[in-house]
């Protein structure tokens, strides 16, 4: 039986009756008719839609890039205004929530710690706090499975927009379940409300839910990236293409001057489970080398409940930079979501202990192991806050 998503159940429930709500929302917020949240809200009997808030990229999953601002705007339709937490601000302000009875949160995570909308989600629930009214966090299946987690875990110092709070990079938690773990553990003091799916288990990945599959964001296409995106988002901390600009971002990962063959030819070897590596050849059309032929592999994933999208992404770091002329990886410098002085690869991983094993030349093996994640630490956290 299809997945019946929170915002139904809320909706049908009939507890914002006689509201005003904010949506925060974007056009990855549908149920499984393919009905948007704001028609949902708008249709609703006895709820007003008072406001619309939409995360990086915007209410409309336009705008591509990171630290690239999405202004304020008006729904012509509903004639509501439609706030940007991707602008000169990323919480709600007091002028924003006035009039509101309550927010609603009805955003798609895709279960990786450094995907920005869980921190608009966190950014949300002390905006209502503060003014004093309830969130309403409407649970959507984590798209990759609640079973899985990998490391490394966030280190406190390496705070930023990619990752406010101490998790794992691969949380296996869903994003009403990430809500009551920020709430209670890390003091947001929401009056929270978490709004639970019906005929989800943590064993389900996104194409077994009903629910139909729409981009969260620009350059998460489909559930094969999902899958891969964990480990390979390492990759927007380097100079290495992770694959934007092409129709296969995060799949695809190279550099100008590699050697695809000999290089998955090395990746292969090292037998990491249910995947395999395909030598490729590609030229992005925007952002890193641009229009310029790029070495490298295809991630083909073969066995999704085996692979470790981590462990997959630490042996291609090594591999390129066993293959470039001088054996040192090209790190991206600062800036980087908002951080200006801390190296991107840091505050993606959670701290310096990946680069500087990479860059001291370390093995696959003894950099996943350096990135090993703290299991009972987040376990204990993680426990505490499981819906399913």
């Amino acid at each position: 039986m299809p997945v019946t998503l929170g915002l139904t159940r809320l909706l049908a429930s009939g507890r914002l009756d006689g509201l005003r709500v904010g949506l925060v929302a974007n056009p990855s917020s549908v149920d499984g008719r393919f009905v948007h949240a704001v028609e949902q809200v708008s249709a609703a009997p006895g709820v007003t839609l008072g406001a619309i808030f939409g995360p990086q990229h915007g209410f409309h999953s336009t705008l591509q890039d990171n630290m690239i601002e999405t202004p304020h705007a008006e729904d012509a339709t509903r004639r509501v205004p439609v706030y940007s937490l991707y602008s000169e601000t990323r919480e709600p302000t007091d002028e924003m929530l006035d009039g509101l009875d309550a927010l609603v949160i009805d955003l798609q995570d895709v279960g990786t710690r450094v995907y920005t909308f869980i921190y608009t989600m966190a950014n949300c629930l002390k905006a209502a706090a503060r003014k004093g009214i309830p969130a309403f966090v409407c649970d959507r299946p984590n798209p990759i499975g609640g079973r899985v987690v990998e490391g490394p875990m966030l280190v406190p110092g390496y705070e930023s927009f990619v990752g406010l709070f101490p998790i794992a990079l691969r949380h296996g938690l869903t994003i009403a379940e990430l809500a009551k773990l920020f709430n209670e553990q890390f003091g947001l003091g929401a009056q929270l409300e978490l709004v639970t799916m019906e005929g989800w288990d943590r064993g389900q990945w996104w194409d077994a839910t009903g629910v139909p599959w729409v981009m969260p964001s620009p350059n998460m296409p489909t559930l094969d990236t999902a899958i891969v995106y964990p480990g390979m988002v390492l990759f927007e901390g380097t100079l290495l293409s992770e694959g934007r600009g092409t129709t296969r971002p995060f799949e695809l990962v190279g550099h100008p001057g590699v050697d695809a063959e000999r290089l998955a030819a090395r990746l292969n070897a090292h037998g990491l489970p249910g995947v395999h590596f395909r030598p490729s050849y590609f030229e992005p059309t925007f952002q890193k080398h641009a229009r310029i032929t790029c070495g490298g592999c295809q991630l083909h994933v073969t066995d999704r409940e085996r692979f470790r999208s981590v462990d997959a992404a630490i042996a291609l770091l090594c591999e390129f930079r066993d293959a470039l002329p001088d054996r040192r990886l090209p790190w991206r410098p600062p800036p980087y979501e908002y951080e200006y002085e801390k190296m991107p690869i840091d505050i993606l991983a959670g701290s310096n202990v990946l680069r500087t094993a990479v860059d001291a030349g370390a093995t696959p093996m003894e950099v996943s192991v350096a990135c090993r994640l703290d299991a009972s630490s987040f376990n204990a956290l993680r426990s505490a806050c499981l819906l399913y």
